[in-house]
């Protein structure tokens, strides 16, 4: 690797990282007998595939060049910082170059908007091009979509990538017009629009014709900040569900505000990201994705903002006592669902094991379920109801003051193995 391009790795990679909205589920492009690299369950950005392994990444941008002075993000026009532009056959060189020695085992690449979006877009698109048939490359590849690139270049993104995103990252049109005046909606969701109805014509076409071309196997994606404007945590969390429903996006990703430029008074001072609100977002999202939650049950108008002492699920048995206790041997998979302690999997073996038997607590203890918690929301055998001695604030501090001593007993285990570790020292004879 020459000295200039090791330099612009070195500004385009650092560049990258707060683009958080890289994972690899969904694809299964797999290798050919002349190619090298495959996608299958494989991917990018640390990431954890479906099967519970961890993948690595090339995360780069192509380049940090950028039109756009939008107010939050380090790349802005205006910033004083050091600029550089990779090339796409440089890209291709350190991709399959990190590839051969096990660096990697895909591509994720984003860009800053030098000249337009069309010009960015095909130098992207020639980037996964050139990986694909000249190289025979078969492992995963992320694209960006850049928001305003024509139809014409979305569409061919979509055949060489694995995965596209649009990042809408504000969630809502005034705030964006505040923060990035040169950008749009239309020009995200149109993009999003186009990238769904191909996906499904190419599902369709697949049906028909066994090697008829994918498109963008793995889905697409977006990315919200939280933090930069003040739209509440029911505003996010409606912008993502109705995400999900109209656009069959794979993933809303959001990534807690990073002040990284200079004092604007369109951005709040603050001194760190809210990790926690980002973490219950998260949350929040794994509930309308795997527990069958809707938006509007997670929070109301009444309480628009996650709790950030309790996890959602927590949150809305707390703030629902009258739909528990739950029988867990007469309950619905969607209603045991909504009981804290219970994941999917316990909930599905619940109803297969109640099949042939009514289940008590220590029945419960074997299939997983998480009983310190979940024994207030639930009626066994022999388990009686909780709810007519606790009130939910109660029963709040009871269950955060058994958390915090979990956590203060691990800590003291671990302090007092470096307590009582006596180094034995070697003796010269």
């Amino acid at each position: 690797m020459n000295e200039s391009v090791h330099e612009k790795l070195k500004i385009l990679s650092d560049a990258a990282k707060y683009d958080v909205s890289c994972a690899s589920s969904g694809s299964s492009r797999g290798n050919t007998s002349k190619g090298i690299g495959n996608s299958l369950g494989c991917g990018i950005c640390h990431s954890f595939t479906e099967d519970g392994r961890c993948v690595s990444l090339f995360k780069i941008l192509m380049t940090n060049n950028c039109i756009y002075d939008c107010a939050y993000c380090i790349n802005r026009r205006t910033n004083d910082r050091q600029r550089a532009t990779f090339t796409a056959q440089e890209i291709v060189d350190l991709t399959i170059g990190f590839y051969r020695r096990n660096y990697i085992e895909g591509l994720f690449l984003s860009s800053g908007v030098i000249k337009s979006a069309d010009y960015t877009m095909e130098r992207m698109v020639l980037v996964a091009k050139k990986l694909r048939n000249e190289e025979n490359f078969n492992g995963y590849i992320h694209l960006k979509a850049i928001p305003g690139a024509s139809s014409e270049l979305i569409q061919e993104a979509g055949i060489w990538a694995d995965r596209l995103s649009v990042n809408m990252e504000i969630p809502t049109e005034p705030n964006l017009k505040k923060l990035a005046p040169e950008k749009n909606y239309p020009d995200i969701i149109t993009p999003m629009g186009q990238i769904r109805d191909s996906i499904l014509v190419a599902k369709e076409e697949r049906k028909k014709y066994r090697k008829a071309p994918r498109f963008a196997p793995a889905g697409q994606s977006t990315q919200l900040i939280v933090g930069a404007t003040p739209e509440t945590d029911r505003q996010i969390i409606l912008l993502s569900s109705g995400l999900y429903k109209k656009q069959n996006l794979k993933r809303v990703y959001f990534s807690g505000y990073l002040p990284v430029n200079s004092y604007d008074e369109r951005l709040p001072a603050i001194n760190r990201p809210p990790l926690v609100r980002e973490n219950r977002l998260y949350q929040s999202d794994w509930l309308m994705r795997f527990y069958h939650f809707k938006a509007e049950e997670i929070l109301s108008e009444d309480q628009p903002f996650l709790d950030l002492d309790v996890d959602p699920k927590l949150g809305f048995a707390l703030r629902n006592m009258h739909l528990f206790p739950v029988d867990i041997n007469r309950a619905d998979y969607e209603m045991i669902l909504r009981v804290p302690g219970v994941g999917v999997q316990s909930a599905q073996k619940i109803i297969l094991a109640r099949k042939h038997r009514r289940l008590n607590s220590l029945h419960l203890k074997k299939l997983g379920i998480v009983m310190k918690r979940a024994k207030y929301f639930i009626t066994c055998n022999e388990l009686p109801a909780h709810k007519a001695d606790w009130e939910p604030q109660r029963l709040k501090h009871k269950l955060l003051c058994e958390m915090n001593s979990k956590y203060k007993k691990s800590l003291d285990t671990q302090l007092k193995l470096f307590a009582d570790f006596k180094p034995v020292l070697p003796t010269l004879h």
